[in-house]
C-alpha cells in the first residue's frame, strides 16, 4: 500500500501546484522555461504514475474489502464511463463539449473516478479512485481563481465533436470487449 500512496502523492501533489499556489507555478515556469518546467513536471508525474500502477497492481494481490457492491452498481458504472474517453478526446479536439464542460478532462477524471468507486470497493480502489475524486473537484473548484492555461490541440472547429464522441466510444467499446482486461487485468463483462 506504501507504493500507492507514495506515488499518488507524488503525481498528485504535482497536479495540485496551480490549485494551490498558482502564481508560485507561473513565477518558476517563467524563471527555468516553460518547456523546462513541463519536462520536471512531466518526470514527476511519471515517476508517481509508475508507482501508482505498482503499488495498486501489489495492493490487489492482498486486497482489504471495504464493501461488496452489488450488481446494479457495476451496471450504473458502465453507464458513467461512457462519456469518459469522448471527453477525453474533447480536451484536444476543441469544439461545443470542450466549451461546455470548461475543462472535459476534469469531468471525464471525475465520473472515471466516481464509477470506479462504486463498482469496486477496496481499501486499494478507495485511495486510488477516492484521490482522483477529491483532487478533480478540487481542480475544477479552483479554476474559478485561476486562468486556464491553453491546451494544445487542433483547430476548433464543429468536426471535432464529431470526432471526440465516435473516437471516444470506438475506444470504450475496446474497453468493454476485452482491453480492460489486457491492460488491467479485470474483465469489464464477466465471462
Amino acid at each position: 500500500m506504501t507504493l500507492l500512496i507514495t506515488g499518488l502523492v507524488i503525481f498528485l501533489a504535482v497536479h495540485s501546484i496551480s490549485i494551490v499556489n498558482d502564481d508560485w507555478r507561473n513565477r518558476i515556469a517563467a524563471r527555468l522555461g516553460e518547456w523546462t518546467w513541463q519536462g520536471i513536471y512531466a518526470l514527476f508525474s511519471l515517476v508517481g504514475l509508475v508507482l501508482i500502477i505498482r503499488g495498486y497492481a501489489l495492493a490487489r494481490m492482498d486486497p482489504v474489502v471495504l464493501y461488496t457492491p452489488p450488481q446494479v452498481l457495476h451496471i450504473a458504472a458502465a453507464v458513467l464511463l461512457l462519456p469518459v474517453f469522448p471527453l477525453l478526446f474533447a480536451a484536444y479536439l476543441p469544439g461545443r463539449i470542450r466549451k461546455a464542460t470548461r475543462h472535459p478532462m476534469l469531468v471525464a477524471t471525475k465520473l472515471w473516478a466516481a464509477a470506479h468507486l462504486l463498482a469496486n470497493g477496496t481499501q486499494a480502489d478507495l485511495l486510488l479512485f477516492g484521490g482522483f475524486l477529491i483532487w478533480a473537484v478540487a481542480d475544477r473548484i479552483s479554476l474559478n481563481h485561476r486562468t486556464l492555461r491553453p491546451v494544445p490541440g487542433v483547430p476548433e472547429t464543429a468536426l471535432n465533436d464529431a470526432l471526440a464522441v465516435v473516437l471516444g466510444l470506438g475506444l470504450y467499446t475496446a474497453f468493454v470487449l476485452g482491453l480492460h482486461r489486457t491492460l488491467i487485468g479485470v474483465p469489464v463483462i464477466a465471462g
